[in-house]
């Protein structure tokens, strides 16, 4: 089973992206954690992607796709994938569609966990990040033991640039101008689910479910 996620950034479509692989048995496929690895690892990759990331802005399609495309054509692959943070525009969009149909091969849905853009904001201004292990928390959804501190390995928390207000909002109008056609373009394909993202996480993943199937 093949599926992409689609979502403003804060929608939670990367936590319905885990549970779903969970449940499949198939890859998440995340851009942003092939960012982070190279960020953290100082790659020339990792500092170009920073650079935009930090501002709010997409990573150009010249860095994603060729990566994007190595990545599912691995072996655990076979089975299916679920896409998260991949296509963001609709160019990234054909180009999968093309490499795809060229291995006679297709998506099976696009799945948009919808929420308003207040509730983004809200949401990701309350995110807190580990800059040593990666771990996430949010202050008022799932807060550390210790305010600040991360129980992974014990080191300070921080808000993140890209989850600023001011970042966030810049994210918000980059996501409506380019990334928000790929549901009508899905739509198009026959493909796309909407579920609404506001509700409880387990009854969102739920809805999903109950689109794809047990």
């Amino acid at each position: 089973m093949k599926i992409i996620m689609l979502g403003a950034p804060g929608a939670g479509k990367g936590t319905q992206a885990k549970k779903i692989a969970e449940k499949y048995g198939i890859p998440h496929v995340s851009t942003g954690d092939i960012f982070r690895a190279n960020i953290k690892g100082g790659t020339e990759l990792g500092k170009k992607a920073k650079s935009y990331m930090d501002q709010g802005q997409l990573v150009p399609d010249d860095v994603t796709i060729g990566m994007l495309l190595d990545r599912i054509s691995q072996a655990d692959c076979e089975n299916g994938y679920v896409l998260d943070g991949f296509p963001r525009t609709i160019p990234q969009a054909k180009s999968l569609t093309d490499a795809l149909n060229a291995r006679g091969e297709k998506m099976d849905y696009a799945v948009d966990v919808d929420v308003p853009d207040e509730a983004i904001v809200t949401r990701m201004g309350g995110r807190r990040a580990c800059v040593k292990c990666g771990a996430t928390y949010h202050v008022a959804f799932n807060p550390p033991k210790a305010e600040g501190v991360c129980d992974a390995c014990g080191d300070t928390l921080v808000l993140r640039d890209d989850d600023k207000p001011e970042t966030v909002q810049k994210r918000l109008t980059v996501y409506h101008d380019q990334t928000q056609p790929l549901i009508d373009y899905y739509r198009n394909e026959g493909i796309l689910v909407a579920v609404d993202g506001t509700k409880e996480l387990n009854q969102v993943f739920t809805d999903i479910i109950a689109v794809l199937g047990a």
